[in-house]
């Protein structure tokens, strides 16, 4: 099983069968109107997780960096929680942000509380570092990549 990112492109075609799935509708459906508020500049862009050619989850960085720091995001289909896809999309994002711009520092917010979600970032290298305030879940943990500290 190979997984890779695949980029979600600007005015992205929604009718490829690969993204026929409610999920895959509906996170274009969220570019499509997160673009035009922070701008469409890559690689500071949504991707979707692919395996064996089946969209199984999704990734992004929230917006192009802003100071330095940059926020990533990302998820797994229900279907296919579990298996690694999370953690997989969260490394290439690490990854294309260094190879982008080494020292830029890294962000991300979970819902305040022990879950799946800070695990992964806990394993990768990510501390806690504040609550903040998220437009979507309110009262946030951020937390950053550790070798940014």
């Amino acid at each position: 099983m190979t997984l890779k990112l695949v980029q979600i492109n600007l005015n992205e075609d929604r009718s490829k069968e690969m993204y026929s799935s409610k999920e895959c509708q509906f996170i274009l459906k969220l570019w499509e109107e997160h673009y035009p508020k922070v701008g469409y500049s890559i690689p500071w862009v949504g991707y979707f997780v692919e395996r064996d050619g089946q969209i199984v989850g999704g990734c992004c960085f929230i917006g192009p960096p802003v100071n330095n720091r940059v926020e990533v995001g990302y998820g797994t289909f229900k279907e296919f929680e579990g298996q690694g896809i999370a953690t997989f999309a969260c490394k290439q994002l690490i990854s294309i942000a260094r190879n982008t711009i080494p020292d830029i520092i890294i962000t991300a917010k979970t819902a305040p509380e022990n879950n799946a979600s800070t695990k992964i970032l806990q394993r990768l290298g990510f501390v806690y570092a504040a609550i903040v305030q998220d437009h979507e879940i309110g009262d946030a943990w951020e937390w950053i990549l550790k070798e940014n500290m």
